[in-house]
């Protein structure tokens, strides 16, 4: 089922989803399971599978040397959203980038997922690797998110990239993409990237999952400025509990985004880590509680493959 179809089945009440990460290459799959069994008491209908692509590693030779290697740490995407339906009878939705995939290589993964009865996707960039100071696309690739949307849009009115092909088949992916309550690190202002929001949404995507955010305003205003330029498609919140003092510095600079005094100075006090966690239980539920009674159609939580505080928070919110 497609996701704007369970918010629309849910009649007005908030839905709780959450995210996972493909285990570490060598891990089994009950890594992933051990994470979802302990959620599958809120009711998700739907979980999140992120997707990561290859890195370049220098390996030093023995005369010194150094050869490039490429290295994926966490393989297996689409075969974790097959495990998910078949397990669990939800469905799974994979992110699918243009860092790292061509264009044939795209309409490929589409296919397999169509095969898979998989529904949904979520069309991301996806960011620069560790060797790039900016995000670089493949050769014969997507340099931005609202042409990969372009891609899944043209593939679900049965247009394959090879035109001679005839009587195809059409899919019928909903499509969502990622927004931004604070601005994409990269975009130049709010205006610039809620005017690129609104061209994946005029591209196909059905509904937006935002980046995380730690204070409510910012997504209030991010949705009235949406709402403002013409976005009318459910635009879902992320939210992901602090765990560490190390985030305080970690996320901030990573995801640029901005954590409010007050959650600040909570952490700073905390003398372990596992008081920090309790610290982001308590700010999260609170959060959750404030963006349900506003009707926000999903709480989606960042699990990042742990599972007790989002257990911790969902107990206390649905």
């Amino acid at each position: 089922m497609k996701v704007t179809e369970h918010i629309k089945n849910a009649n007005g009440n908030t839905q709780f989803t959450f995210e996972i990460l493909p285990p570490l290459k060598g891990q089994n799959i009950d890594f992933i399971f051990d994470s979802i069994d302990p959620l599958m008491e809120f009711n998700p209908p739907f979980i999140d599978v992120t997707y990561h692509r290859e890195e370049y590693i220098y390996k030093e030779l023995e005369n010194g040397l150094l050869q490039k290697q490429v290295v994926r740490k966490r393989p297996g995407t689409v075969g974790i959203c097959a495990a998910i339906q078949n397990k669990y009878d939800v469905d799974a939705i994979p992110h699918i980038l243009c860092g790292g995939f061509t264009k044939e290589d795209t309409e490929n993964f589409l296919i397999d997922l169509g095969f898979l009865g998989i529904d949904n996707v979520m069309a991301l960039r996806g960011d620069a690797v560790k060797s790039e100071t900016y995000f670089t696309p493949e050769r014969e690739g997507h340099t931005y998110a609202s042409d990969l949307v372009k891609q899944i849009s043209k593939l679900n009115e049965g247009k394959y990239l090879e035109e001679e092909l005839q009587n195809t088949t059409p899919t019928d992916f909903c499509i969502g993409v990622a927004g931004y309550p604070e601005k994409h690190l990269e975009a130049p202002s709010m205006e610039s990237d809620i005017y690129f929001l609104k061209k994946k949404i005029k591209k196909g995507a059905t509904y937006v999952v935002t980046q995380m955010f730690f204070d409510n305003n910012k997504y209030f205003n991010f949705v009235e400025k949406c709402r403002e330029s013409g976005i009318t498609v459910p635009i879902i919140p992320g939210l992901k509990p602090l765990a560490t003092k190390k985030q305080l510095n970690m996320i901030p600079h990573r995801f640029s985004v901005e954590l409010p005094d007050d959650l600040v100075m909570e952490v700073v006090k905390c003398e372990d880590n596992k008081a920090v966690r309790q610290v982001g239980i308590e700010w999260c539920i609170a959060q959750s509680k404030e963006l349900i009674k506003a009707g926000v159609p999903v709480l989606h939580y960042y699990s990042m493959g742990k599972s007790d505080n989002i257990k911790a928070i969902a107990s206390e919110v649905f």
